[in-house]
């Protein structure tokens, strides 16, 4: 049975009156500053992470986010939810911190479903209040079976039974700009051979009265994937410019019943600045 990812403002607010959440706003400092929910503590390297998927990568961001999630108070009793502004506003960063979390063997982890734009239009309260949160010991309990590395990419090209996904932005999948960061901001544009691509954005919808992403309906998700031949019982890994994009979509394909899904967290960033790896760089028509 699929653990519960999504949790609504209500359900965040209850969790939080009885004192059974960790609340991590992942939004950069000044805007956690202006306003945030009453409680929540701020952690945008979540979303600023740029990670090699080497042992000695994997292990130095391990390392890093262990101090991290210890300082800001998780603990395995108490759900970890993240949130953003909302789904689609920071490339996938409540996700991306969701599956940092997961990774790292935090079993009691979710996301606010619509972020802060839907937890505001609920009228629940917000402040300015820092937090200053009680440390704990967080001890990872690293759960391999959602990451994909670079050498499992490498291996992936010859493995008719693995399917790479790519769901970065239309400019990146044509080849005509190399990163979110910048055209040129990687040394390379183009893509992993042999991979597929469905738009990140394809995976959410937006209600017309408000503009708050969610994602699509399982149905959908299962639709907008058969058109590119990924079906649910498929061996699937995704990858973007980070990682983040890539939970986005991690995320909503879970709950659509996709059962094997890595992220190959280095992605573009690290598949690119190793010249001896393969890509397709033929630039496509827009």
């Amino acid at each position: 049975m699929l653990k519960k990812v999504l949790y609504s403002p209500e359900e965040l607010q209850k969790l939080a009156d009885e004192d059974n959440a960790v609340i991590i706003d992942v939004r950069d400092a000044e805007e956690y500053a202006k306003e945030h929910i009453p409680g929540a503590v701020n952690m945008p390297d979540m979303f600023y992470e740029l990670s090699m998927t080497t042992e000695e990568g994997l292990r130095e961001m391990t390392d890093k986010f262990k101090r991290l999630f210890s300082k800001v108070g998780i603990s395995k009793d108490k759900i970890a939810v993240l949130y953003e502004d909302n789904l689609s506003t920071r490339y996938g960063g409540s996700c991306r911190g969701y599956y940092q979390l997961s990774y790292m063997g935090q079993e009691n982890v979710g996301i606010l479903e619509g972020g802060l734009a839907k937890w505001k239009k609920e009228g629940l309260p917000t402040n300015d209040e820092v937090v200053t949160p009680v440390p704990t010991i967080f001890v990872p309990k690293i759960n391999d079976s959602i990451m994909a590395t670079k050498d499992t990419m490498k291996h992936a090209l010859d493995n008719p039974d693995i399917k790479l996904l790519d769901n970065r932005d239309k400019v990146e999948w044509i080849g005509e700009s190399s990163s979110p960061y910048g055209v040129d901001f990687a040394p390379r544009k183009g893509r992993i051979p042999g991979a597929k691509w469905i738009e990140w954005y394809d995976f959410m919808e937006k209600d017309n009265s408000d503009s708050i992403s969610h994602f699509r309906s399982p149905e959908a998700i299962q639709e907008i994937c058969a058109k590119r031949g990924l079906y649910p019982d498929d061996d699937i890994i995704i990858y973007c410019f980070k990682g983040a994009r890539a939970s986005n979509t991690l995320v909503a394909m879970k709950m659509a019943g996709f059962k094997k899904i890595r992220n190959y967290y280095g992605s573009w960033n690290e598949w690119s600045r190793d010249m001896s790896l393969p890509i397709d760089d033929k630039v496509l028509v827009a």
